[in-house]
Formats: C-alpha cells, sequence, structure tokens
C-alpha cells in the first residue's frame, strides 16, 4: 500500500517559488489499477514525480507499505520497488536493448525479454540487438522503457501518459499487457492518461486539477459525466452545415 499525506510541493521557477500540489491524500492499494486524469498542468505529473522522489515534498508523508520513504531519494525509493516511465524517455547511446532489459530484471534469471517486447508491440528479432540511439523514434523509445519497467516487478508502477507516439496496434498490446501486470502481480499500477480505453482499464479514476485531489471515483460515473457534459454543450450543438459551410452559434 502507498500512501500521501497532506503532501505539498512547492517549486522554484523563473518568477520565483509556486506552489504546485496542495494537501494530496490517497491511498492507494496493491494490485489495483489507477489512473490519474484532469487539465494539463494541473499536476498529475507531479504527483508522479513526487512519488518517485524526483521532487522531494515541501511537507507531509508518502508512506510505503508502513515505511515513510519521504525523505529518500529516487536511488533509494527505486530499490524498494517504485518504478517511473517517463513521457518523453531518456536516449542510452551504446546500450542494446537485450542488455537494457536484463539490467532491469536483476536478478530474474526467468524472465523471458523476447514476451516483454512483444507486450509492448516490438519485435524481439528486430530489437533485442539494436543500440538505443538516435535511430530510434520517440514511440519506439516509449515501448522499451516501458518493457524495462515491466522486467522490474515493482511495487509501484508509475506510467506518464504511455500511450504516447505508440500506434493503434501497439496501444491494444499496451492495454493488455496493464491488464496481465495487475492479475500476475501485486503492483500498484498509477497511469497518468486522458485516453478513454485506459481510464475503462482503472479500478478507481483520480482527478487532479489545480494542485488538488478535486475527486476520485469510478470509470464508468467519470466518462458518464464527460458524456453528458458533451451532450450538453451548446457550441457543439448549436454547429449546423449551411450550403457547405459550418455556421457556428455560441449561446454560452
Amino acid at each position: 500500500m502507498l500512501q500521501l499525506k497532506n503532501v505539498n510541493l512547492i517549486l522554484e521557477g523563473e518568477q520565483g517559488k509556486k506552489q504546485i500540489l496542495k494537501d494530496i491524500n490517497l491511498t492507494l492499494e496493491d494490485k489495483r489499477i489507477y489512473v490519474m486524469t484532469g487539465p494539463n498542468g494541473g499536476g498529475k505529473s507531479s504527483i508522479a514525480k513526487t512519488i518517485m522522489g524526483i521532487y522531494p515534498p515541501t511537507s507531509g508523508q508518502i508512506i510505503l507499505n508502513g515505511e515513510d520513504i519521504s525523505a529518500l531519494g529516487v536511488t533509494e525509493r527505486a530499490r524498494l520497488g517504485i518504478g517511473y516511465a517517463f513521457q518523453q524517455p531518456p536516449r542510452f547511446k551504446g546500450i542494446k536493448v537485450k542488455d537494457m532489459l536484463k539490467l532491469a530484471a536483476g536478478e530474474d534469471s526467468n524472465l523471458n525479454i523476447c514476451d516483454l517486447l512483444y507486450d509492448v508491440g516490438l519485435c524481439s528479432q528486430d530489437y533485442l540487438e539494436r543500440e538505443i540511439d538516435a535511430s530510434f523514434s520517440g514511440g519506439e523509445l516509449k515501448r522499451v522503457e516501458i518493457a524495462s519497467i515491466l522486467a522490474r516487478k515493482l511495487k509501484v508502477a508509475l506510467f506518464d501518459e504511455p500511450e504516447a507516439g505508440i500506434d493503434l496496434w501497439s496501444f491494444q498490446s499496451l492495454t493488455e499487457t496493464f491488464e496481465n501486470l495487475n492479475r500476475k502481480y501485486n503492483t500498484t499500477i498509477v497511469i497518468i492518461s486522458h485516453q478513454e480505453r485506459i481510464l475503462r482499464l482503472a479500478h478507481q479514476v483520480i482527478v487532479i486539477a489545480d494542485g488538488m485531489v478535486k475527486e476520485i471515483t469510478t470509470p464508468h460515473k467519470f466518462l458518464g459525466e464527460i458524456e453528458k457534459m458533451e451532450s450538453d454543450c451548446l457550441c457543439k450543438n448549436n454547429c449546423t452545415f449551411i450550403g457547405g459551410k459550418i455556421d457556428a452559434q455560441c449561446d454560452r
């Protein structure tokens, strides 16, 4: 179980200090999938980076299985079983894909790295011997990084918009991978996403805005509210075609 208790985050910016997170309280249980969503700039990635230790919390506590890890850095938290997949993965020039996955797997010699690559939509014959260099596209880098996260069998796995740069076929494989990971392990999975298909994977949807937890709800309820908002939108309903041209009359 992962708990955030009254977590605040203040960062130094070009215009001085700014409060990014405000009294975040969350309890994330084992073997559950949580999807964080909300407007851009609302604090979703900052929460994930605070859990990982990239941003030390200004105040409050982060507790993993009863242990206060608030003062621990990224390396210590990684050793305890927390992993983070960046929205824009780093490149590791000179390292082959197979070596990176073996490094991630550590002592787990029984792990099938070919299956990992397949789960994220990559053919092992094409990628195992490739060096991770400038020839990799953003989508390829994303998939290799997600495979390395899966290889670690983490207690907490954080994914920042994992669908970014991934084609439709790979996206299908990716959602199945999250489902399989949830079935096989006790990993707490936290995904930052706006995608409906990923939202439907969640046991709970956490809505983040203005640096605060605005709502914790079910996918069914959340998506139902979105559909209602869209059906009630006067801008959309008042947009009509006249003579092959759009005539939009907005009432709000």
